[in-house]
């Protein structure tokens, strides 16, 4: 079977939702304010479950295998997880007052 136009606007959607969960938290990072960054790390979720959504679509309109939506299905529980669990690391960072939102210019100062 031919790919169509359609297959080609899939494909590129559900890539630009997947590249979207990095950049948000990418940039969510770089903001150094932990109220933004955890606004980023929700619109990461948000990409990674369209990211899902479409997976699913391709699935039921049988542009993917069931194989496919497996791999897709699993790598989208890992990587939901880990951003759930640092979602709940900086909320608790953010609550305690332990955030550190400042830029060291002093490698010597730099302690992770």
């Amino acid at each position: 079977m031919e790919p169509t136009n359609t297959d080609y606007k899939s494909k590129s959607q559900i890539i630009d939702a997947a590249q979207s969960v990095s950049s948000n938290i990418s940039e969510g990072y770089s903001r150094r304010s932990i109220k933004e960054y955890l606004q980023f790390l929700y619109t990461s979720l948000a990409s990674l479950s369209e990211t899902l959504t479409r997976a699913i679509g391709l699935l039921t309109t049988n542009r993917i295998t069931q194989e496919q939506f497996h791999r897709i299905d699993v790598l989208h529980y890992e990587v939901e997880n880990k951003l759930l669990r640092l979602v709940e690391s900086l909320q608790k960072k953010k609550d305690d007052g332990t955030w550190n939102d400042r830029v060291f210019e002093d490698i010597a100062d730099y302690n992770p």
